[in-house]
């Protein structure tokens, strides 16, 4: 019987015989009290390899990118992000639940990124009647979409000028530096802070890494532990993380291809409109009509999409080019 061929997202992915073995041999201590070797590890490779003086594991990118919100902002603090961004859409309203901080959602252009305009234009006045406007939050990739450099130099830059913070969401950051061929540390200038998760296309089970500066990063910890993400023997967790940064980052190269791949052979078919990759996520426009019937073929085949009109597919280190030919051939007999 055929494997599983999962399109739902990268956060599928198994680890590998390597990854699990040192997770097995991996030294542990006590994280909370911060005498964790592998924990702390982690922690000083991510923040060397990105340029930053200080990281901080935690459980979940959730909670990496709501640590940043609580460190950058006080009660009654605005943040600046994109309607599309995952800190505004997808992370149940925590900022605004758990830290009294509000968001100020502004319009994302095509690209994913925000308007400089927009950016300038939604900074509140240094008047009580308005939240204060303490931080601008991007995203990178942003549904798959790479921000430029050009861009990200010139918002971040931006809100420095007026006196904001800035914060990267890069849940899949190491995809964009891939794609635009420079280094994790090259990649993250600009931003006090960035959070990286390690449980997506990089093949970790679990856990993402906070960085920025020591004074930050100790007021982040003092909130990790508030949130209730303080775990103990956590070095068999960061094991799997560390390794991903040393070995799975240039390799996302192959998801990338991969999904060009998909998508252009996708795009023959009839029926259906296909977006163009920049990383490892693009979108199928399908008949609404027809989405049961197609997903009930793909379920037969033993392939897992989370079916849409507007049908996001995502490759990653568990989706070989033969399970792409077989899905392409479910796709082109079902439209065919």
């Amino acid at each position: 019987m055929e494997q599983w061929l999962d399109l739902r997202s990268d956060t599928v992915t198994q680890p590998g015989a390597a990854m699990r073995a040192a997770m097995n041999v991996a030294p542990v201590g006590d994280d909370v009290y911060g005498d964790d070797p592998t924990v702390n590890r982690l922690q000083e490779y991510a923040a060397d390899l990105f340029g930053f003086e200080d990281a901080l594991f935690a459980p979940s990118g959730t909670q990496s990118n709501l640590l940043a919100l609580l460190a950058h902002c006080g009660r009654g603090d605005e943040y600046l992000v994109g309607q599309e961004a995952h800190t505004y859409r997808y992370e149940g309203g925590g900022a605004a639940v758990l830290g009294s901080i509000q968001p100020q959602p502004i319009i994302n252009q095509p690209d994913g990124s925000i308007a400089l305009a927009d950016i300038e234009s939604y900074i509140k006045p240094d008047d009580f009647h308005f939240a204060r406007t303490k931080l601008l939050a991007l995203e990178n990739t942003i549904n798959g979409r790479v921000l430029p450099m050009e861009y990200v130099q010139q918002a971040t830059a931006l809100a420095h000028g007026k006196g904001l913070s800035t914060h990267l969401d890069g849940a899949r950051v190491c995809n964009a530096a891939v794609k635009l061929g420079v280094s994790p540390r090259g990649i993250a200038q600009g931003f006090d802070s960035v959070s990286v998760c390690l449980s997506k296309g990089l093949g970790a089970p679990v856990g993402s890494v906070l960085l920025g500066s020591r004074p930050f990063i100790k007021e982040a910890r003092r909130w990790r532990k508030m949130l209730g993400g303080g775990m103990r023997q956590a070095g068999i967790l960061a094991a799997g993380g560390l390794y991903a940064l040393e070995h799975n980052i240039q390799r996302l190269a192959e998801d990338h291809d991969n999904a060009t791949y998909f998508a252009a052979e996708l795009a023959k078919m009839k029926n259906i409109k296909v977006s163009t990759p920049q990383t490892n996520i693009f979108y199928v426009d399908v008949p609404s009509f027809v989405c049961k019937g197609l997903n009930d073929v793909l379920e037969l085949t033993r392939i897992r999409v989370s079916m849409s009109p507007r049908l996001r597919i995502v490759t990653h280190m568990d989706t070989r080019r033969e399970d792409i030919e077989r899905a392409i051939t479910v796709f082109g007999d079902f439209f065919g």
